[in-house]
């Protein structure tokens, strides 16, 4: 029987702080095992999740005593909020602990596919020298536009702004008179694709997002325009995506989520082949020092919540 158990990675140190005197089953298998999970969460108090466990229907059912939700990061895909909160579970999650890294993903994501020389490696080590084939651009004057523009999207156009990009935003739900427009031209959704040389995408999930840049979103692209989306998978028309890119209706793209995750071999098969495209395992967050600040701050959640 635990107190407190942990489906995910986590810093352990954080575990042993905010954590001790609790009796806590940490074992990042168990999202791998839904059978030992639910055999696990049966009699704990707390479940401390990432983004893989999925914290619904047979699970809750299982967790009779459960009173809180730690979530190692902010997006709450995976975790049912309403019945969370039906049954009395507290979610909490980790709020701002990992915003600094996303912001570095989106720029260091830009400014690789922007230069295009991250696609040379395997050509030069093959005793080729195409040289004029990855010769790129610079982010210095480009537009960076942001779709959402909370907290994360702030903090990428502080760091843009410093880079000498020209950075817009679109935000529907931010008041026009916002203090944070200051650093950003506030654009509809057509004028931010029509004119952005990169398009980073910073919105939660929800019926409106999901497909929000379909084929038609891509069109208005410019041809030799950057996708970034290291926000939430679904939101991205992944097949109008590939499509995109292999016709040459589109500079690049970086994708850090996907609609299915991990990614199965027949989506991966789809992607393979694909030009000017970076694809990683949904980590735009996660950094030596962002998983110390998450864990630090969910512990101590889950800890505060439980007393």
């Amino acid at each position: 029987m635990s107190d407190v158990v942990i489906s995910e990675f986590m810093d352990e140190a954080a575990i042993a702080r905010h954590l001790a005197g609790r009796t806590v089953l940490y074992d990042p298998k168990l999202v791998d095992q839904p059978e030992r999970l639910l055999a696990a969460v049966a009699d704990c108090r707390a479940l401390i999740v990432r983004n893989r466990t999925p914290v619904r229907g047979a699970l809750l059912d299982a967790a009779s005593r459960l009173q809180v939700v730690g979530r190692l990061g902010v997006g709450l895909d995976n975790i049912d909020v309403e019945a969370c909160a039906a049954r009395g579970i507290a979610v909490r999650p980790a709020t701002g602990a990992n915003d600094l890294a996303v912001a570095e993903y989106v720029l260091t994501a830009a400014l690789l596919l922007l230069r295009r020389a991250w696609f040379a490696s395997d050509r030069v080590m093959a005793g080729a020298w195409p040289r004029m084939d990855s010769i790129g651009r610079e982010g210095e004057g480009k537009r960076l536009g942001l779709v959402g523009y909370g907290a994360i999207a702030r903090l990428t156009a502080h760091k843009a702004n410093a880079l000498g990009f020209q950075v817009a935003a679109y935000d529907p739900f931010l008041p026009a008179d916002h203090a944070a427009w200051r650093h950003a031209e506030r654009l509809t959704l057509e004028t931010l694709l029509a004119s952005s040389d990169v398009v980073s995408l910073h919105t939660p999930l929800t019926p409106t997002t999901r497909r929000l840049i379909d084929a038609a979103a891509l069109a208005r692209m410019k041809r030799d325009a950057i996708l970034i989306n290291a926000a939430r998978g679904g939101i991205v028309d992944e097949a109008a995506l590939i499509d995109a890119l292999r016709n040459g209706r589109l500079g690049g793209a970086a994708l850090d989520v996907f609609e299915t995750e991990p990614v199965d071999a027949a989506a991966g098969s789809a992607f393979r082949g694909t030009p000017n495209l970076i694809l990683t395992p949904h980590i735009a967050g996660v950094t030596d020092e962002s998983n110390v600040r998450v864990s630090d701050v969910t512990a101590r959640a889950v800890s505060d919540a439980l007393r």
